[in-house]
């Protein structure tokens, strides 16, 4: 016998599907990982109270991604951001079959990384996270930021310009320094 409404075997099923989804995107955006797994729940219960007017031609992954994103932009407002990405995220893609040597590069390589991301526009960091490390489509992302396919695809192709001049310009910074 089941003790559950439908209702909350549907929030169930959608907390079981797309907490990662929610949970990298947040953390994308956050770099903390505390922060990421508040928010995560922030979205879950928003998605919760919100649930009886999802309107079901909107794809639930988009709508979901989307209270995601409104959760954070929120957060950021109250606590003005002071550091969007952090070694924690970064942190977690690598591996420890490594060499030493391979470590330093790696986090030299994250350092640049974080520090370029932290230069770009809030617009491209959140086209770039959804697209490059959500991997969503045009279309998903357009859904979730409420922009235009067209206009996903012009801010992304901008923000991989941008954020190659920006590592560019580490990467030739950081060789100076270290020849000296």
């Amino acid at each position: 016998m089941n003790h559950y409404s439908d209702q909350e075997q549907r929030i169930a099923q959608i907390y079981d599907r797309y907490y990662l989804d929610v949970y990298r995107f947040i953390m994308c955006f956050t770099g903390h990982k505390s922060e990421a797994e508040d928010l995560t729940q922030e979205t879950f219960i928003q998605v919760l109270k919100s649930l009886p007017t999802y309107n079901s031609s909107y794809p639930l992954k988009s709508w979901v991604l989307s209270i995601a994103k409104h959760v954070t932009i929120d957060q950021h407002r109250r606590r003005k951001f002071y550091h969007l990405f952090k070694d924690s995220y970064f942190q977690q893609l690598i591996s420890s079959e490594r060499s030493p040597s391979q470590w330093m590069e790696i986090k030299t390589e994250r350092q640049m990384v974080e520090k370029a991301l932290l230069k770009v526009k809030p617009t491209y960091r959140a086209v770039f996270i959804l697209r490059a490390i959500n991997e969503l489509s045009i279309k998903e992302t357009a859904e979730v930021l409420g922009y235009s396919e067209s206009k996903v695809k012009v801010t992304y192709l901008r923000a991989i310009k941008k954020l190659q001049t920006l590592l560019h310009m580490e990467w030739e910074e950081w060789k100076h320094e270290s020849t000296n």
